[in-house]
């Protein structure tokens, strides 16, 4: 499990713990979510956020938490999103014992791949996400020559291996591939928190040759 996962050296803390002066709406005004004991907390109305810095290729790690609202079914049911570079979202929801999550459940890369399993914790407990980002790769002329890749583990149980995304899934803050993008987080009206958010830069490839640089 990788609740609690400190940053390690070279991470990007995109959650400072205190407030959201880092965090933006979409169209680059002020964010108005708020943060308490360190937790950033979603403010129903208040709108999506994200983040002033942008990525590329990356490992990013965050913690989320559910509201338990027992009354309500599917989409209603703690929605909130998780957008990697702003436009492919990793679904966040309470989808706490189905048997067979679905392209709109919780862990699913939305509209676009259902999870292998269901990784979900019962709702009020902090769960996790650990994703391996890997942006499109453009030829000379912009034109997309590789597509997306995202591996996901959710709460420590492998949710995506290595799939190919066609393009960006629904909502994103632009259609661009291949180029920076924030994180962004979803207002979806329900009262979803999360802690602990942090992002690795990755180089494009390794080194070529043996030994230290």
């Amino acid at each position: 499990m990788t609740d609690g996962l400190p940053a390690p050296a070279g991470a990007v803390l995109l959650l400072n713990g205190r407030d959201v002066s880092n965090w933006t709406k979409r169209d680059g005004s002020a964010a108005e979510w708020v943060v308490e004991d360190g937790i950033l907390k979603v403010v129903p109305g208040k709108g999506d956020i994200m983040t002033a810095e942008t990525c590329l290729d990356h490992y990013l790690h965050l913690e989320f938490r559910v509201p338990d609202m027992p009354d309500k079914t599917g989409q209603a049911k703690g929605n909130s999103g998780v957008f990697l570079a702003g436009r492919y979202e990793v679904q966040v929801l309470d989808s706490f014992g189905w048997a067979r999550p679905g392209k709109g459940d919780c862990g699913a890369v939305y509209n676009q791949f259902a999870p292998l399993s269901n990784g979900c914790r019962k709702p009020t407990e902090w769960q996790t996400y650990d994703v391996a980002f890997r942006a499109a790769r453009l030829d000379e002329s912009g034109n997309v020559r590789e597509r997306v890749r995202m591996t996901v583990f959710h709460n420590g149980v492998l949710i995506h291996n290595n799939i190919e995304l066609p393009g960006a899934t629904g909502a994103p803050i632009d259609n661009r591939e291949g180029v920076p993008g924030p994180l962004l987080l979803q207002d979806h009206g329900d009262l979803v928190q999360y802690r602990n958010l942090w992002a690795v830069p990755l180089p494009a490839h390794g080194s070529t040759v043996y030994g230290p640089a």
